[in-house]
């Protein structure tokens, strides 16, 4: 009966805490925050100036006594007290004031994250004012929210390709048979083309830049009709504004070694996965979620490699999101 009244009465959500992106799933009214993981703090007071999207805004363009950060980096907390101010701040914004009780979070992690790793997300959610706080692996959230039929006793591998890192997984029977985390993936592929700039053009391009050319004109795989961008910057010798021309094959070429690394994962899990599930995989194929599964051609690329069928989720971008709100939901019958 009590657990009946707190259900009643709190308001449940599901975490994404991206590098790039935090989105929160409630049990009650689907998704309800999507914003960067960007906090903007003042360096005199430490107290926190924005969050979110108006603190992107500031990222590379604030004054000397502010600094916008990224308090997550490949996926883990990289500074603590930031990540608590950020996730307060994203509860608060998405749960119903209106609640008596204290929300059940449930929080999407990377698999290959370390004890102290979980210890510190879990901490960080108690404190921004969670009741009861469960950590559960990406690729294991990316799957639920991409509805496959993970209870079944057959394989089903998921690929969710993040900003700091790509999850690979084989999943069976509620758990995961194999899972490979590497800290490659968006972050990864927008520091390769603002190096590239820098080498072919001896042009410097912040990070917003960066991911704009990658989501313009950035692939895989060779398109049907290749792109132009015009790309402004900072020349690296005399220091002024300059705008250079780049193409769709230039991007797809700086993208190279991430995408490869990311690639190799793959292969890698597929390798390490029993055989008994071959004959699963050739018939369901690999599901991709994740902003990264998004760059133009990256499925065509990984079944060429693979010569597995390979699909998008539904919602790529919202998938880990979903999965850890449904998850609230299995929550009694997946601790079995």
């Amino acid at each position: 009966m009590f657990n009946f009244i707190m259900k009643m009465f709190s308001e449940d959500i599901g975490i994404d805490l991206g590098t790039s992106t935090t989105l929160i799933y409630s049990r009650n009214r689907g998704l309800v925050l999507n914003e960067p993981s960007v906090v903007a703090i003042s360096k005199d007071t430490g107290e926190v100036i924005s969050v979110g999207l108006e603190a992107k805004r500031m990222i590379g363009k604030t004054p000397a006594n502010i600094v916008a950060l990224r308090p997550l980096r490949n996926g883990v907390i990289a500074n603590f007290e930031a990540t608590e101010k950020m996730i307060r701040y994203f509860i608060r914004k998405a749960v119903s004031k209106s609640r008596l009780f204290y929300p059940r979070i449930v929080i999407g992690a990377p698999s290959g994250i370390t004890e102290v790793e979980r210890r510190a997300v879990i901490d960080s959610a108690k404190q921004a004012g969670a009741r009861e706080v469960y950590v559960i692996e990406e690729a294991m959230a990316a799957a639920i929210g991409a509805d496959l039929p993970i209870e079944e006793p057959a394989g089903n591998m998921v690929v969710d390709i993040g900003g700091g890192t790509t999850e690979v997984a084989v999943i069976s029977l509620g758990g995961m048979v194999v899972s490979k985390t590497i800290r490659v993936a968006g972050d990864e592929m927008d520091l390769a083309i603002m190096q590239y700039f820098r080498k072919r053009y001896n042009l410097i391009i912040g990070e917003t830049t960066a991911e704009e050319t990658k989501i313009s004109i950035g692939s895989a795989f060779p398109l049907k009709q290749e792109q132009t961008k015009e790309v402004k910057g900072r020349d690296q010798v005399s220091g002024l504004p300059r705008t250079v021309v780049v193409s769709s094959e230039e991007i797809r070429q700086a993208l190279n070694e991430p995408i490869r690394a990311i690639v190799e994962a793959i292969k890698e899990t597929l390798e390490e996965t029993p055989a008994e599930f071959a004959a699963d995989l050739v018939e369901r194929g690999i599901v991709m979620t994740g902003g990264g599964s998004l760059l133009r051609g990256f499925p065509d690329l990984i079944s060429q490699e693979t010569s597995l069928p390979v699909h998008l989720a539904q919602e790529p971008l919202l998938s880990v999101a979903i999965g850890t709100g449904k998850y609230l939901e299995m929550l009694d019958r997946m601790k079995k």
